[in-house]
């Protein structure tokens, strides 16, 4: 089947190519009624324009590129599609390029610089010297990045993941709550850490310990086999703060699993306040971080005039969101943490005994 030109549209309507090509520009000098008879032959021959002719020849898109972790999970997605929705509001499209580690940032980066994007959104955890390299090789074009530490010298949009741990932290303690353990992300993830240590710091201001500490993917499987283990100690927590909602979720299964109740025998509190965490069962008390803002205002200021030339560290709120998953400490709690201290001090008598 023959493919439908700007001629056979021209011919249709009765004027020039010319014309068509000024109609589809949205040029001036086009009367209404000639805008009006070009646009029905387009109709009428199903005619969409080559955008990419259109670029060739002078009618540039404002492109936008955007290097992000994996999209299935739920914070990077939220952004992502908050990204997209803002630029195409301004005009704008957005390249998406998915990497799984962040060693592939620099040809990501390469190849959206190829294919002429404007400016760069780094959704990647990454450490200070590879982002300043990143922003560098990218010069003059800007590049905002989403998670990084505050130290890094580059353009960087961040919420504040010191004040969500001690949120969470506050929130346990402010509900008696003594023994808790901490599910954080990876090790290599900025984010994780930040929030490993704001937990820890607010644990010790109130002379506490965690009573144990596991590393996750931040995935929902991870969450349910890292769970368990936490579980399984020889202290059984009367709370579990989770770096991420996902992971929160794999460790409630787990806790369904081995018939501990959320919140009656355990509280746990998650990180993000994804769309889903709402209508979990019980729903998820969570630290929310305001995804979709936080992709409008990266794609506010790359289109912003001049942002090459300003240098910006933005560090966005955090917020404690109370639902069902946390409660008071109970005294089925106390009496039962109390006999494992019996127990153990009975263990302990024991093994003096064993030894005299």
């Amino acid at each position: 089947m023959k493919a439908i030109t700007l001629y056979d549209v021209a011919l249709l309507a009765g004027v020039s190519y010319q014309t068509v090509s000024r109609v589809i520009n949205d040029a001036e000098h086009v009367s209404a009624r000639t805008r009006e008879k070009v646009l029905q032959a387009m109709a009428e021959l199903n005619y969409v324009p080559n955008r990419g002719a259109q670029q060739l020849a002078g009618k540039r898109t404002r492109t936008l590129g955007l290097i992000t972790t994996d999209l299935a999970l739920h914070a990077p997605s939220q952004i992502a599609s908050a990204v997209k929705s803002r630029a195409t509001a301004q005009g704008a499209s957005v390249l998406i390029s998915m990497v799984e580690h962040p060693q592939q940032c620099l040809p990501a980066l390469q190849e959206l610089l190829a294919q002429r994007v404007e400016a760069l959104l780094v959704n990647v955890p990454l450490d200070d010297a590879h982002a300043e390299q990143l922003q560098a090789l990218a010069s003059p074009v800007p590049v905002l990045f989403l998670d990084v530490a505050p130290s890094a010298q580059v353009n960087s949009l961040v919420f504040n993941a010191a004040l969500g741990a001690h949120l969470g932290v506050e929130h346990l303690l402010s509900l008696g709550h003594q023994h808790i353990a901490l599910l954080s992300g990876p090790e290599s993830s900025v984010a994780a850490r930040a929030r490993l240590a704001g937990w820890k710091t607010a644990l010790a201001q109130a002379g506490l310990e965690a009573t144990a500490v596991a590393h996750g993917d931040w995935s929902a499987v991870c969450g349910y086999e890292k769970g368990h283990v936490l579980l399984s100690g020889a202290v059984l927590p009367d709370a579990i703060l989770v770096a991420n909602d996902q992971m929160a979720l794999g460790v409630m299964r787990a806790c369904a699993e081995k018939g501990i109740a959320v919140p009656g025998q355990i509280s746990i509190v998650g990180f993000d306040d994804t769309a889903d965490s709402a209508w979990c069962s019980p729903p998820l008390t969570t630290i929310r971080q305001a995804f979709r803002e936080a992709g409008e205002r990266s794609v506010e200021w790359l289109l912003a005039p001049g942002s090459a030339e300003k240098f910006r560290q933005i560090q966005l709120p955090v917020t404690l969101i109370t639902r069902h998953s946390s409660a008071r400490r109970t005294s089925r709690q106390a009496d039962r943490e109390d006999l494992a201290q019996q127990l153990r001090n009975l263990a302990l008598l024991a093994e003096q005994l064993a030894r005299e």
